[in-house]
């Protein structure tokens, strides 16, 4: 049996997603290792709650990016630590991390479209079912 064109974009819209938390992960550890030119971005120079966001980011990101791209159930789930952190920090501590929007917009996004696609094809497969 093929899969559904909603099970094929459900899986294309994962490893775009995964695509992007390799993005972010790898942009946490250029900032980890210095490479990044702003203010306080080498890891001896930033304030002790942004060196443990920026470590435990730089290694969940990659994680959850290769649950997601191999269609692991466990992908989604480290995705969403990742997500939660980043809005925690971004939306509740703005003093601490700044105000990043975007990021907490995307992520909503994000988790949104994952939830319909979820729905959707839960409904499908009741229906298959009966």
């Amino acid at each position: 049996m093929h899969p559904s064109a909603t099970e094929n974009a459900f899986a294309w819209f994962l490893r775009v997603v995964a695509a992007y938390c390799l993005l972010f992960g790898i942009l946490y550890w250029v900032r980890l290792i210095g490479v990044y030119d702003g203010p306080l971005w080498r890891f001896d120079l930033m304030p002790i709650h942004w060196q443990i966001a920026a470590v435990t980011l730089s290694v969940f990101f990659p994680f959850a990016a290769i649950g997601l791209w191999m269609l692991s159930s466990w992908g989604p789930v480290i995705w969403f630590i990742c997500a939660a952190t980043e809005i925690v920090m971004y939306a509740g501590f703005p003093d601490l991390f700044g105000l990043r929007p975007l990021i907490v917009v995307s992520h909503i996004a994000v988790a949104v479209i994952y939830a319909a696609f979820r729905i959707v094809l839960h409904l499908k497969r009741r229906r298959a079912a009966q």
